[in-house]
């Protein structure tokens, strides 16, 4: 199977959604003694600015178009040295792809090429375990992809399997990482954006590796150049240069008599300048000279990397407990409702994005206690949730919520001075009454519970996860269920608007379930969840 431009297109703004959410995690592995900003920020602002660009475009456009919003908006985008280099990479991607009417194993083996080639020309030094050694690792995974016949999805498959065993071994190839017992940041955000873009692209609902199981592989060999011992130089400065006479090469030359970390990247008129040095003046002063200047960014590294210091040792300060929870949700909402009723780490994911094992082993160590509930709140994240008790070295417990409502009133039985046994069964005799309503889109041609045929593009609406209505509109199917959850016989309602219904829809919604039900006691929020436009549970 191959994927076009659409497809493309959508996995990358999927794939850019994932960096973000886990940014975080990315810029917790940051350990080099310049912090130059934040990994996990840098990379994922740089790809947001992509997926900005590529909005714009007009319906239907051509594979040059998205080549050229990519590359420009990665361009005008990048921030930091992280997000400089992925810039490169992805410019290199678009190159590669060339006029491919299509992707799959070939374009892949060639994309992938062309992105070592163009990332390794903008960096001057090549440091072995850092996101360069990542990618070169994945594309020697795509070139055995393309000599072996893999299907692409086999190929994709492959990719982000290497790409997560290559951040594996960074340890053992940069001193600095195996002194902090982390693998590089960079390396990890591209292997988390492969997987996401791979995912997507597959229409899969969960990552292609738990990054759990990975296991080592041989090394690759670069040139390994000892300069991330530390650093004489206090300012980041990086901006962007309007210039019809700018040489490169010159200008790299210079840079490297005034500071490290150089980078000069793009092509005329367009370029993006990056450099640590004690002069920004001088900086400022050599590229006006030769052109116009914008965008000018100049952070001062020695204050971050002290904010940054003073954030860890807080964080690390935080009471202790002796027990703690961690939920699953998505949307901004949700979370907030969940962390005011007690939970400490809500992880983000849900029906389409599920997290994985390591995803909720690295919640649990945040929960800063002796011992941990989990609330899945659904069905698919269940198994990930009982391989996480399995593995995780706190002791943790599940109670099996499959809707965020059920999670909601879970925590209503929750006694943070009671024992973890007896939590789990106070919580789950908590939600057991309590019946789930979703109402979404349906993507496919179906059938609902009863055989009746549903069309792509219908309304449907759940209940317990069985399809029990169709329609034509949000609120009519939100009635229909809400009648055949015997809304009329149940005391309270709790329903929570998506980020596609907007208020003035809510508000209409909540007055006409009041009026049908005017027994019934509504709790209406905002859960901002996706897909769903309304999320609901009655008891």
């Amino acid at each position: 199977m191959s994927y076009h431009s659409k497809d493309i297109i959508n996995a990358i703004a999927a794939a850019s959604h994932v960096l973000s959410a886990r940014k975080e995690e990315v810029n917790r592995l940051n350990v080099f003694p310049v912090p130059d900003g934040d990994t996990g920020t840098n990379m994922s602002l740089t790809i947001e600015t992509v997926v900005e660009n590529l909005s714009k475009l007009p319906v239907g456009a051509g594979s040059a178009e998205i080549r050229r919003a990519v590359t420009q908006g990665a361009l005008m985008g990048a921030r930091g040295n992280s997000g400089v280099i992925t810039s490169q990479i992805l410019r290199g991607f678009c190159e590669g792809y060339g006029d491919a009417t299509s992707l799959n194993t070939e374009a892949l083996d060639v994309a992938f090429a062309r992105a070592v080639e163009v990332a390794f020309q903008a960096v001057r030094k090549a440091v072995e375990g850092t996101i360069l050694t990542v990618l070169r690792d994945s594309a020697r995974a795509a070139h055995e992809a393309a000599e072996n016949g893999d299907t692409t999805d086999e190929a994709l498959k492959r990719i982000v399997a290497e790409a997560y065993e290559s951040v594996n071994r960074t340890p053992d190839l940069l001193p600095v990482l195996k002194e902090n017992n982390v693998v590089d940041s960079g390396g990890f955000g591209l292997a988390i954006f492969f997987d996401a873009f791979a995912s997507a692209i597959m229409g899969l609902e969960t990552p292609l590796t738990d990054e759990l199981e990975l296991r080592g592989a041989p090394k690759v060999e670069i040139e390994n150049f000892n300069d991330w011992e530390g650093s004489e130089y206090r300012y980041c400065n990086e901006f962007l240069v309007d210039s019809t006479e700018l040489d490169k090469e010159d200008a790299l030359r210079y840079l490297s008599t005034l500071g490290d970390c150089e980078l000069v990247v793009g092509e005329a008129p367009k370029y993006k300048v990056h450099v640590h040095s004690n002069e920004p003046n001088r900086v400022l002063e050599y590229f006006l000279a030769r052109g116009q200047i914008f965008e000018v960014h100049i952070h001062n590294m020695d204050l971050q990397s002290i904010e940054r210091n003073e954030k860890l040792e807080a964080e690390r300060e935080a009471s202790h407990k002796p027990l703690g929870v961690v939920a699953v949700a998505a949307g901004a909402g949700n979370a907030a409702i969940l962390e005011s009723l007690g939970v400490d780490v809500v992880v983000t994911g849900g029906q389409t994005m599920n997290p994985s094992t390591k995803d909720l082993v690295d919640a649990v160590q945040r929960a800063n206690a002796d011992e941990v509930i989990i609330l899945p709140n659904n069905k698919n994240i269940i198994m990930a949730s009982q391989s996480c008790k399995e593995v995780s070295e706190i002791p943790c417990d599940i109670v099996p919520t499959v809707s965020v409502p059920q999670g909601f009133s879970a925590l209503f039985g929750y006694n943070p001075e009671g024992t973890l046994a007896e939590n789990i069964e106070s919580m789950t005799e908590a939600f057991a009454d309590v019946k789930t309503g979703e109402v979404t889109q349906a993507i496919k041609d179906a059938k609902d519970a009863h055989g009746n045929a549903i069309a792509a593009g219908d309304t449907i609406g759940l209940i317990d996860d069985s399809i029990e209505s169709i329609g034509v509109s949000v609120e009519d199917v939100t009635m229909d269920i809400l009648e055949k959850m015997d809304a009329d016989e149940a005391d309270d309602l709790m329903i929570l608007a998506g980020e596609d219904m907007d208020d003035a829809r809510f508000n209409a919604l909540v007055e006409r379930i009041q009026a049908q039900f005017e027994d019934l006691e509504i709790d209406a929020q905002r859960g901002e969840q996706p897909l769903y436009p309304i999320v609901l549970s009655v008891e």
